[in-house]
């Protein structure tokens, strides 16, 4: 049963990171210029400090699940360590999976929240929809903010998963000892 959840967990993993870079570069990668009365006006992710922060959030991301990857490769997380080692591991797999997940979903919805007002305006601070304007790079951000929302979905699952994995080692029987002792 360990086996196959760990295979779920990488290809979890795998997708999640796919999602992530790919936000980050459909963010990262959006601009679109327009002349506008005799200007030449250009629309970046740098124009708006929330999809500059999603993409330095999405990449970390991306790292953080690459290094829980490898992990696996480190003599230090093999089964021959005492149980201790191995459930402080797990307690550390779960909470950094959680931290991961509510900062990346934190991170998309205050570049929704950006994308929205982008969308919209907001005629009581005068601001002007850029939308009409920029059509290309906001459905450029719209894309990229499904893709964020589906990798914070994914790291949702994740963290589940870390979580059954830490949880399984407890004693179902005496509270908060581990199985075996």
């Amino acid at each position: 049963m360990e086996a196959g959840i760990k295979e779920i967990d990488v290809f979890l993993r795998l997708c999640a990171m796919f999602f992530y870079v790919l936000t980050a570069c459909l963010v990262g990668f959006a601009s679109q210029s327009k002349l506008v009365f005799f200007t030449e006006k250009k629309a970046t992710f740098r124009n708006l400090d929330a999809l500059l922060i999603l993409v330095y959030v999405e990449s970390g991301a991306a790292c953080y699940n690459l290094l829980q990857l490898c992990k696996c490769k480190i003599p230090a997380w093999s089964k021959r360590n005492s149980k201790m080692s191995y459930i402080y591991v797990a307690w550390g797999c779960l909470l950094l999976d959680q931290v991961a997940a509510y900062i990346t979903f934190a991170a998309n919805l205050a570049a929704l929240e950006g994308a929205v007002l982008a969308v919209t305006g907001a005629k009581e601070f005068q601001w002007m929809k850029i939308c009409n304007r920029f059509t290309r790079f906001c459905n450029q951000i719209g894309g990229a903010l499904i893709c964020g929302f589906v990798a914070s979905l994914l790291m949702v699952v994740i963290s589940s998963i870390s979580a059954f994995i830490l949880f399984r080692l407890y004693s179902p029987k005496r509270f908060l000892l581990f199985k075996g002792t």
